[in-house]
C-alpha cells in the first residue's frame, strides 16, 4: 500500500457515505456527524502518529484505520436508525464486511489487511485480548485512543449545543435526569472503564465517557485529554452533587499521577 492507495480509498469512503444522504434533514444530520467524525479520527491519529514518531508506511497503515474504523455505522443508522451495537449489531464487525463486500482492501498485503481488519475489529472491545501479537496491539490501542479523542469532542459539543438541532441518537436515547448507577459511579472509584451494559440515564454515559481516561495508551493522547480539558468539561454538566464530585476528584488525582509518571519518564 502507498499514498495513492490510500488517496484512492479516502475517494471510495466519500462516495460510500455520499449514498447514504437523502432529503431528510435530520437523517443528513447525523450521517454528517459520523462523517466528520471519521475525518476528526483520521486528524487524531496523525497527531499520535507524529508524536510517536511512526515510520511512514506505519502512518499510512495508521490513517486507513482511522478512515474506515466507523465504515458500520453508516448501515448500521440507515437500517436500524440507531448507533446502539445492542440494539442493532456490531458496528465494526458490519464495517468489515462492507469492507469485504466491496474488495476495498484487495491493494493490500496480507499483513496490511490483517493489521487494519484487527485493529477495526478491535476499536470498539470493551477489553483487547491479551493473546495477540504485539503490532497488532499496537495499531489497535492506536486507533482507540484517537477514537476516543474524538468522541470525547464530539459529546462535549452536544453538551453545550453546539449543533444546529439535538438528535437523542448520538446519546443513545437515554433520559435525561439526575439519577446515576452505582455500578457506574463504583467503576470510576476503582479506576476502571464502566460498562455500557450498567447505563440507564444520560449521567451515567457522561459518567462512562470520564471512565475512559483508564483506557488511554500513550502519552500524546493523555496529555491531548488534559490540555483540552475534556474530564472537567464534561464534568460541568453533570449535577454538582457529593458523590459526583467525589469521584471525578479521583479522576482528576488519577490524570495528576499519570501526568508526573510520564514527566518522570521524559
Amino acid at each position: 500500500m502507498d499514498k495513492d492507495d490510500f488517496a484512492s480509498f479516502q475517494r471510495w469512503f466519500s462516495g460510500y457515505v455520499g449514498g447514504y444522504y437523502t432529503e431528510d434533514p435530520a437523517h443528513d444530520q447525523t450521517i454528517r456527524l459520523k462523517q466528520e467524525h471519521t475525518d476528526q479520527v483520521c486528524k487524531e491519529i496523525v497527531m499520535l502518529g507524529q508524536a510517536l514518531n511512526l515510520p511512514s508506511q506505519d502512518m499510512l497503515l495508521a490513517e486507513t484505520m482511522a478512515l474506515f474504523h466507523d465504515l458500520g455505522r453508516f448501515e448500521q443508522y440507515a437500517t436500524y436508525g440507531t448507533f446502539e451495537d445492542a440494539r442493532s449489531e456490531n458496528h465494526a464487525a458490519l464495517g468489515l464486511r462492507e469492507l469485504v463486500k466491496h474488495d476495498v482492501l484487495s491493494v493490500c498485503s496480507d499483513e496490511e489487511q490483517r493489521l487494519i481488519t484487527k485493529a477495526i475489529g478491535y476499536h470498539n472491545v470493551r477489553v483487547l485480548p491479551e493473546n495477540e501479537l504485539e503490532r497488532t496491539l499496537f495499531f489497535a490501542r492506536l486507533l482507540r485512543d484517537a477514537d476516543k479523542l474524538d468522541i470525547w469532542r464530539v459529546f462535549i459539543d452536544y453538551y453545550d449545543g453546539r449543533y444546529e438541532e439535538t438528535n437523542s441518537t448520538i446519546v443513545l436515547g437515554l433520559p435525561n435526569d439526575s439519577a446515576c448507577s452505582p455500578k457506574i459511579v463504583n467503576a470510576l472509584r476503582l479506576e476502571r472503564m464502566a460498562d455500557t451494559r450498567d447505563m440507564a440515564t444520560l449521567n451515567d454515559y457522561k459518567l462512562l465517557q470520564i471512565s475512559w481516561v483508564f483506557d488511554v495508551n500513550f502519552e500524546p493522547t493523555f496529555r491531548a485529554v488534559c490540555e483540552r480539558r475534556y474530564v472537567e468539561k464534561i464534568t460541568a454538566t453533570l449535577p454538582q452533587t457529593r458523590e459526583i464530585r467525589e469521584v471525578v476528584s479521583a479522576v482528576l488525582d488519577y490524570l495528576k499521577k499519570r501526568k508526573t509518571k510520564f514527566l518522570e519518564t521524559d
